[in-house]
């Protein structure tokens, strides 16, 4: 039998985690002492060592748990991709975080002065400013009959909309963004750029836990940039993934949606 403090060293844990692992009933001494020592098996530290791994990756307490009472293949995979996410978006946060600092050391005006100018929008208030900008790019988008100036305002706030789900957003509000980036320059015969955002939406569409619709308007739109591009196979087989994609939403109405924009498609 091992004691605490021997797979403390040999897991890179300290008894101090040991002995509250064991309160919690995580990892519990295979027995205890009547003078109050824990005691542990061989084959207890390799459990020790999964779980001084899984937690210097910050995987919660919670999650490790269920990996160890058999979770599958699937549900450790979802565990894990999970817990990525919630990594991904604290490291976003971060880079915005740093990103603002630099901005308030590098301010011409100092810092004193830099911290009482008016702050920037909030999460909430930018996510609505994005929201904003996409309904109204979506209006002009609709609008049968476009001055040159609505055409370039029509741009710039579709970029616009995109930069604030960047900085306020998740990945399907990327893809959107991307997506109604890509349908501005195919309604405007602009194929490169059409492409360029279609392609870009697929990349976000393609990430783990994207929506079936998300990836069903991801094709529709590079089947839309193809067209425009003069590339009809490629636009053919782009719908056909679309299609494919469609009959597996689950939801009526995204259903709905999304068929409306498939036939809309100006492939022969």
């Amino acid at each position: 039998m091992l004691s605490v403090g021997e797979v403390a060293r040999r897991a890179g844990l300290t008894t101090k985690v040991l002995r509250n692992y064991d309160r919690l009933g995580l990892f519990v001494p295979r027995m205890v002492s009547a003078d109050g020592y824990r005691w542990y098996a061989e084959s207890q530290v390799a459990t020790a060592v999964t779980i001084a791994r899984l937690r210097a990756l910050d995987v919660p307490l919670q999650a490790i748990r269920a990996l160890l009472t058999g979770a599958g293949e699937q549900e450790a995979r979802r565990l894990l991709t999970r817990h990525r996410a919630a990594l991904q978006a604290r490291a976003d946060r971060i880079r915005r975080s740093l990103h603002s600092l630099d901005h308030l050391l590098d301010d011409e005006r100092g810092i004193t002065m830099a911290m009482t100018a008016p702050q920037p929008p909030t999460v909430t208030e930018e996510r609505e400013l994005a929201r904003t900008l996409f309904n109204d790019t979506w209006s002009l988008i609709e609008k049968e009959s476009r001055s040159p100036a609505e055409d370039d305002r029509m741009i710039h706030m579709a970029h616009a909309s995109r930069f604030h789900w960047d900085n306020a957003g998740d990945d399907q509000n990327r893809a959107i963004g991307e997506w109604q980036c890509s349908r501005v320059y195919a309604t405007l015969g602009r194929a490169e750029p059409a492409l360029y955002h279609a392609q870009r939406c697929l990349t976000y569409a393609d990430r783990p836990g994207a929506e079936m619709w998300l990836q069903a308007s991801a094709h529709e739109a590079l089947a839309r940039a193809q067209a425009i591009a003069g590339d009809l196979p490629a636009a053919r087989d782009s719908r056909a993934r679309a299609l494919a994609l469609v009959d597996r939403i689950s939801d009526p109405e995204d259903r709905k949606v999304v068929m409306a924009d498939v036939d809309t498609l100006p492939i022969p």
